[in-house]
């Protein structure tokens, strides 16, 4: 081999080559270009496949809320209470709807299941779930509150631990009245014994007046049938009646020209005395409470919509007046429409905080021209040995400057 020419040739640069540097210099100026126009954002890792966009669970028989949302009941060893600050209207997911019982929640085949009216009556009868399904049916949206829905002693309680035990639905049944006209009323009837089927044998006495009134069997709540809970098949819906005069699993009327005087009526709930006066009203007065901002809630400087709902026993909410400074002065808050008589009520009313320390309340009016009391003027009202039923005072927050919020918690004298 030709040394030189092997040195001549190691030292000559093909044409391949050369074309390739050419092209590779051309091209690298764009390249440079196109790259200081991209911003840092597209040399990051490629984003993660969105979860929207993979196929999810198919239709199922029965559906449930999102896993991050988790309302609950807060029980007790006889009830549990609605979580009222997470309430975003009037109306309560059945679920949600509170709970109280004497005995338990009997388990009660709705097939054989029997509603007997009898006493002062032309003709006793016995209607099935079944007959009460013939005649015409009512629906009417209104609210079931304890008689006893008071909680206070504690700066870390939630509206549920204060107020939740009320609730409430949409009700459909068939009217008492109706179901009265049919046995035929003996015109001595005055009131009439309620009774359930539960072990305790709930029983209540009752104005017949309420019967003629708007009082209902109902055996089906937000568009489904009743909770066994809420008193499954059936059970005595009396509209703005403290709760425990609205039977559960109802099984039994019989009217009267006196009042009963049951244990329940007698030993603690409110009852008609001989005389016909009674302790209280069997209506429940109007009260109202602020579920946002609330305990364990923290809020921040600027603008706060302040939330919350009110409702009376005796008909509609006329207004709700919302204080921020202690219950000094007090300023009108936004009804949420319609508002419907014997029916929790939202209201709103806009806040602009400056940042420092107060207190926040509300207070409610009905349409008979009732205004929500203190605690101070119900214990004045009713003496030092206030129980804990039909209480109903205004209820305050605490904002503290960093923006927690406590309960004003006032012990009972």
């Amino acid at each position: 081999m030709d040394k030189h020419k092997t040195k001549a040739s190691a030292g000559k640069i093909s044409r391949r080559t050369l074309l390739g540097g050419v092209i590779a210099a051309a091209v690298l100026p764009v390249n440079n270009l196109f790259a200081s126009q991209r911003s840092p954002q597209d040399f990051l890792p490629l984003a993660p496949e969105d979860p929207t966009k993979v196929p999810g669970q198919g239709p199922s028989p029965l559906g449930k809320r999102s896993p991050f949302e988790s309302p609950v009941r807060k029980p007790s060893d006889i009830s549990s209470r609605t979580p009222l600050q997470d309430m975003h209207g009037t109306i309560t997911p059945s679920d949600l709807h509170f709970e109280r019982h004497h005995a338990g929640i009997p388990t009660i085949d709705p097939a054989i299941h029997e509603l007997l009216i009898h006493g002062l009556v032309e003709t006793p009868i016995k209607f099935t779930l079944a007959d009460l399904k013939k005649f015409p049916s009512v629906t009417r949206i209104c609210f079931i509150e304890c008689a006893g829905n008071f909680r206070t002693g504690k700066e870390e309680m939630t509206p549920q631990d204060i107020l939740g035990l009320t609730s409430q639905s949409e009700w459909t049944g068939v009217m008492l009245s109706t179901l009265f006209n049919e046995v035929g009323i003996d015109p001595s009837a005055k009131w009439f014994l309620a009774e359930g089927s539960d072990a305790a044998v709930m029983t209540r006495t009752i104005p017949l007046s309420k019967a003629w009134d708007d009082a209902m069997v109902v055996y089906a709540q937000n568009g489904e049938a009743i909770r066994p809970e809420q008193g499954y098949p059936m059970r005595l819906l009396l509209p703005g009646f403290e709760g425990n005069m609205n039977i559960k699993w109802l099984r039994r009327i019989k009217l009267s020209d006196e009042p009963y005087m049951t244990r329940e009526e007698t030993s603690k709930y409110t009852y008609p005395v001989k005389d016909r006066i009674r302790m209280f009203s069997f209506e429940l007065d109007a009260r109202s409470i602020i579920i946002y901002p609330a305990y364990p809630a923290k809020i921040n400087k600027g603008y706060v919509q302040i939330r919350g709902i009110a409702w009376s026993g005796r008909g509609k909410v006329e207004k709700v007046e919302v204080s921020t400074d202690r219950g000094q002065t007090w300023q009108i808050a936004n009804l949420q429409e319609p508002v419907l008589s014997k029916a929790h009520t939202y209201f709103r009313y806009e806040w602009n905080w400056d940042g420092d320390a107060t207190e926040i309340l509300s207070r409610v009016t009905d349409e008979t021209g009732y205004l929500q009391p203190t605690l101070q003027q119900l214990i004045e009202a009713r003496g030092p040995d206030i129980s804990g039923y039909h209480m109903n005072p205004v209820t305050a927050w605490k904002i503290n400057k960093d923006g927690t919020v406590l309960f004003k918690a006032e012990p009972l004298k």
